[in-house]
């Protein structure tokens, strides 16, 4: 549904730029292959149906009558002499990766002069308004003595002339006008600019890009592509009636479908200047408030959407159709494909996490399908989603059991065939896996840790990236039950996920909680023990670790494991994801500091700790021991990189105010819990003659 936005204070004075990489797909082969240049060239995505469909047409095979709406067979009939270059195949289907690293050759250059919004693999907007400022104070364009060849090659809308030449000589004029507005003068700087970047991608990439100038993002991306290949066009204030007056409604972004059908049906609206003759009001009793207001925005070239600065995709995705005959028929066939997507996504999450540090929390299936004989065979196939859990088998495990929840309200629950039957009930046209919520690991991630680890780890570590991981792993969802998708907040809970134990029942099996009478100790192949901390392992890639840990680790720590305690471990509840997970993660030696002073006043001895078998492959390769003094303080294992220690009644409660809000109350309310007034405790150092000393053990009698 549109979004009506309002403008801003400053919006008509914003120049947005709209950047469309030229026949993309065709260019990266050529500059693989430049014996292409030149030559009537299509991509295609091959498939065994007819040569496959085209994704891309050279300008030269355009020229020739071959098209994108064409099998690849068709192309060959229409233009003989065409080169077809096939898109590389990876896991069964397209692989765009080399695409998509080529396009973002194209996004860092061009987010050199401004705000970068990537909204496709060869799409980009940008917000130059800062630049063209600058421009305009430090060197307008009525200063310059030439302009650049590109820059004049640029089309003005509203701008008349009778041939090329004069035409470049027209737009030279209109970029130096010294009588211009102020609109108009930044618009002749973002011009130059544009043109600037749009050479310098050439010279860098050997790409060439077109390119639309305006005001807002609306009317850029409406003439990006309006004289293609490798040129740019500038929309002026005054010319924006004229370009919209005469532009088939179809032709609008998000007209395209009912909505616009429904104008032209409804309202006999066949231009976008048409809807000139509506008032606000009249399209808000027919379409809604907000979508009234947009349609009343854009009749007029209103559009206050903001260029977001985002170089990085929201989401990550792979997919795959199924057309006609070769529809999914089998829940074994629609697994095998789910395994390929999945597999694909798991290998581009975990690039983006190792590459931008970044976490995807939310994991999504859809489909598209038909069921035979039904009347209702036009209902939607319902999207399913859960959290998101890293690691190939993890994410193939969890897709299949949404799939299948899918299927059931989809179809009836007495539908769902076993698995590899055939049947004629139904058929899937197309599938395909997401990964959403994508949010960079916080900074202050390594920097809290630090005071309770003993460590100073920064947030772009391996061991940073290894634990986040483990906290947005959450568990795999039953194929029987509902899924909504959930905040990052609610999934980052630690608990050990078990992915072989069925499809239709799993059991959630939570780290059995520490506890404070023992720590946790390696036995070695000699024989001897280690403390050790149940942290994640460390010195290894996060993506290989995770995969590592999906194949291998949970139900291994389960075999090794005493029944006894895995039955403890299955009945006892997880820990909520919390901050305090950090203050006893290595504190498992005893006993607190508060108990073992108050023991120490009785003369007690500190209390030794019994040893805990812990599989060795689960634990982290630089271990960090941790044991109680006599003090009561806390030592870190001497083998540890920057030992640390500290006393519980010797923190400083205004670092508490340093740390961010959301985790103060719950440390405050740890300290207090440890430091509750009337209790006794033994000070490190008993002065004879104060009041302790007479309680003191050892005092002289």
């Amino acid at each position: 549904m549109p979004v009506a936005r309002p403008e801003s204070s400053d919006s008509r004075t914003r120049i947005i730029a709209h950047v469309d990489l030229d026949c993309f797909y065709v260019q990266v082969e050529q500059r693989k292959q430049p014996e292409l240049r030149g030559l009537p060239t299509a991509v295609v995505q091959y498939n065994e149906w007819k040569g496959g469909a085209l994704i891309a047409v050279s300008y030269e095979a355009r020229k020739l009558g071959v098209s994108r709406h064409m099998r690849g067979n068709d192309a060959k009939e229409v233009c003989p002499q065409i080169h077809l270059v096939q898109v590389p195949v990876a896991r069964g289907k397209a692989d765009l990766n080399t695409y998509r690293n080529a396009g973002s050759e194209v996004v860092s250059i061009l987010a050199r002069k401004g705000r970068c919004e990537r909204a496709s693999i060869d799409e980009v907007y940008l917000d130059l308004t800062d630049s063209a400022e600058a421009m305009l104070r430090e060197t307008p364009p009525e200063s310059l003595e030439s302009i650049n060849e590109e820059a004049r090659k640029s089309h003005i809308l509203g701008l008349k002339s009778e041939d090329a030449n004069e035409a470049q000589e027209n737009v030279s004029k209109w970029l130096r006008r010294s009588d211009a507005n102020h609109q108009d003068k930044l618009l002749a700087c973002g011009a130059l600019i544009v043109a600037e970047l749009r050479m310098e991608v050439l010279k860098e990439t050997q790409f060439t890009c077109s390119a639309g100038i305006a005001h807002n993002k609306m009317l850029a991306k409406l003439v990006s592509g309006m004289n293609k290949p490798a040129q740019q066009t500038v929309v002026p204030s005054s010319s924006v009636k004229g370009l919209l007056e005469s532009l088939p409604i179809k032709k609008m972004k998000q007209l395209g479908g009912k909505l616009g059908t429904s104008l032209q049906t409804d309202l006999g609206v066949n231009t976008v200047g048409d809807l000139l003759q509506f008032s606000e009001e009249k399209l808000q009793e027919g379409f809604g408030i907000n979508t009234g207001t947009w349609l009343w925005n854009i009749a007029r070239g209103i559009n206050g959407e903001e260029v977001q600065g985002r170089l990085l995709p929201k989401s990550h995705g792979a997919g795959k159709s199924f057309p006609g005959p070769r529809a999914l028929k089998t829940i074994a066939s629609v697994q095998h494909w789910l395994n390929q997507l999945c597999d694909e996504l798991n290998e581009r999450i975990c690039c983006d996490l190792d590459q931008n540090k970044r976490i995807a929390h939310t994991f999504t299936v859809y489909a598209s399908a038909y069921k035979s004989g039904d009347s209702e065979s036009y209902k939607k196939f319902p999207s399913k989603s859960c959290p998101l859990r890293y690691g190939t088998a993890k994410i193939q495990e969890d897709a299949f059991n949404l799939f299948q929840a899918g299927l059931r309200e989809y179809i009836g629950s007495h539908g769902v065939k076993t698995l590899g039957h055939h049947h004629n009930g139904w058929g899937i046209t197309s599938l395909s896996v997401s990964a959403s919520k994508i949010v960079a690991i916080p900074s202050g991630t390594g920097s809290i840790t630090k005071y309770f680890h003993g460590q100073y780890t920064s947030p772009s570590s391996k061991e940073t990236q290894d634990s986040f991981v483990k906290e947005a792993m959450p568990l795999s969802p039953s194929g029987s039950e509902s899924y909504s998708e959930l905040e990052p907040t609610d999934q980052l809970q630690p608990e050990n996920n078990v992915p072989c134990l069925g499809l239709q029942e799993q059991k959630r099996i939570p780290w059995k909680d520490q506890d404070s009478s023992c720590s946790s100790t390696v036995q070695t192949k000699d024989g001897s023990g280690k403390g050790a901390s149940p942290s994640i392992p460390s010195g290894s890639g996060c993506c290989s670790l995770v995969n590592q840990i999906d194949s291998q680790g949970a139900s291994r720590v389960d075999s090794t494991m005493p029944t006894l305690e895995r039955h403890k471990r299955k009945i006892k509840p997880s820990d909520k994801g919390t901050i305090l997970k950090f203050l006893k993660s290595y504190n498992l030696s005893c006993s607190t500091p508060m108990q073992e002073n108050v023991e120490m006043v009785k003369g007690s001895q500190s209390p030794s700790c019994s040893s805990l078998e812990v599989n060795q492959a689960e634990l982290p390769r630089r271990s960090l021991a941790e044991c109680s003094t006599n003090d009561g303080s806390y030592n870190l294992d001497q083998n540890a990189q920057r030992a640390w220690n500290y006393k519980i009644d010797e923190i400083d409660h205004s670092i508490v105010d340093e740390l961010p809000s959301e985790i103060q109350d719950e440390i405050r309310v740890w300290l207090q819990a440890r430091q509750q007034p009337g209790m006794v405790k033994r000070p490190s150092i008993i002065k004879r003659g104060s009041i302790a000393h007479y309680f003191s053990p050892d005092r002289n009698t």
